[in-house]
């Protein structure tokens, strides 16, 4: 529409210009024409190929017609150049197809499935794919689904499995992980205290091993044998331990673990992204507890991190985790929302919120009968 329009603009200009031109004399029409050669030849030394839309093309086509032969060879536009004009219009016209013909395109659910069943199965193959599909009722061949995962930069299961990445390794690892890591505060004594937690990852709970100034191997690898005591049977169904490469994790704390039969694996340097979720609970603590509170030591430390992780254990809702507590019971029962109770913790600085327990009913007391 836009073209048509520009078209029809040079049409008109042009047949105004050509009315003014006829109430011109002969010798002004002359001049005309030399200034306006010497201009085309000042422009033909500056631009070496100039840009043409659609609607030049047609009104220097039409007006070339009316150029006697021996002008047409040094014009902007050849012969030569409006036959390749028309070879591409013709070659316009027949690229064109009609409207519903062929074969019809994939319905975007469809390629989403088939994106979505390779992201989260880097094994599967094109055939794999097509049957699991199949299964669910989409006839797809393995081409078009070859054809789907090339558009989607989705390379083919060889390449998509050996492509793992620590997220979906802790993903799929999360009920045989543990993480480890320090965390430091500032007393209101200007005085460095060091925090040593341990999380099971796949229900976020949080241990607080213990607290010191002076964090050294001996101690970390103490608190470890602690931490496996008070796992007892459970100690035995974690099977990698993700620690950073501190110089306070020796070879004694790995020693601990090893004897339980679980490997650690010590994260890439300056990657603290490998241990995300230790140093997720690092911001989340101090967001909500020790960056809100004065520190006067370490026994106070330990007494409110204490508190805090029972509150993170079995208060505290987790996006992870279907924003329930690691604690929490499967099935909860809606409540109304007046027997709803608040618990106060670490003197009121975090909340707590439980049902109120039902009250018995209330039993008449019996009266002696009259015949005793």
């Amino acid at each position: 529409m836009i073209v048509g329009l520009r078209l029809l603009y040079l049409i008109f200009c042009r047949l105004l210009g050509g009315l003014l031109v006829l109430g011109r004399s002969t010798a002004a029409k002359n001049a005309e024409i030399l200034v306006l050669r010497h201009e085309v030849a000042v422009l033909r030394r500056q631009i070496e190929r100039p840009r043409l839309s659609w609607a030049d093309r047609a009104v220097l086509s039409a007006l070339a017609r009316q150029l006697p032969s021996a002008l047409r060879r040094h014009r902007l536009v050849t012969p030569g150049t409006l036959m390749n004009w028309h070879r591409r219009l013709v070659r316009w016209k027949w690229r064109q197809t009609a409207v519903g013909s062929g074969r019809p395109p994939l319905p975007e659910e469809t390629v989403a499935l088939i994106q979505g069943l390779a992201r989260e199965n880097p094994t599967w193959g094109y055939v794999r794919i097509q049957g699991e599909l199949r299964r669910l009722g989409y006839r797809v061949a393995a081409a078009t689904v070859r054809r789907v995962l090339r558009r989607s930069g989705l390379p083919p299961a060889p390449q998509r499995a050996s492509q793992q990445t620590w997220r979906s390794f802790l993903r799929a690892q999360a009920h045989t992980l543990l993480a480890c890591d320090f965390m430091h505060v500032e007393t209101v004594f200007l005085r460095r205290l060091y925090v040593f937690f341990v999380m099971e990852i796949a229900t976020r709970r949080v241990h607080v091993l213990g607290v010191t100034a002076h964090p050294t191997g001996a101690w970390v690898a103490q608190l470890a044998r602690n931490l496996l005591m008070d796992l007892e049977e459970r100690a035995g169904c974690f099977r990698f331990l993700i620690r950073d490469r501190d110089s306070k994790f020796t070879a004694a704390f790995d020693a601990v673990f090893a004897g339980n039969g679980t490997a650690v694996i010590p994260t890439p340097p300056q990657s603290p992204r490998s241990n995300a979720y230790a140093e997720r609970w690092i911001r989340t603590a101090r967001a909500e507890c020790t960056d809100r509170l004065l520190i006067t030591g370490e026994r106070h430390l330990r007494t409110v991190l204490d508190q805090y992780a029972e509150h993170y254990n079995a208060g505290r809702a987790h996006r992870g985790l279907d924003l329930r507590a690691p604690d929490d019971a499967p099935n909860v029962i809606p409540l109304p929302a007046a027997t709803v109770r608040r618990r106060q913790v670490l003197g009121g600085l975090l909340n707590e919120y439980y049902p109120r327990p039902p009250r018995l009913p209330h039993r008449p007391q019996e009266t002696p009968s009259s015949a005793a």
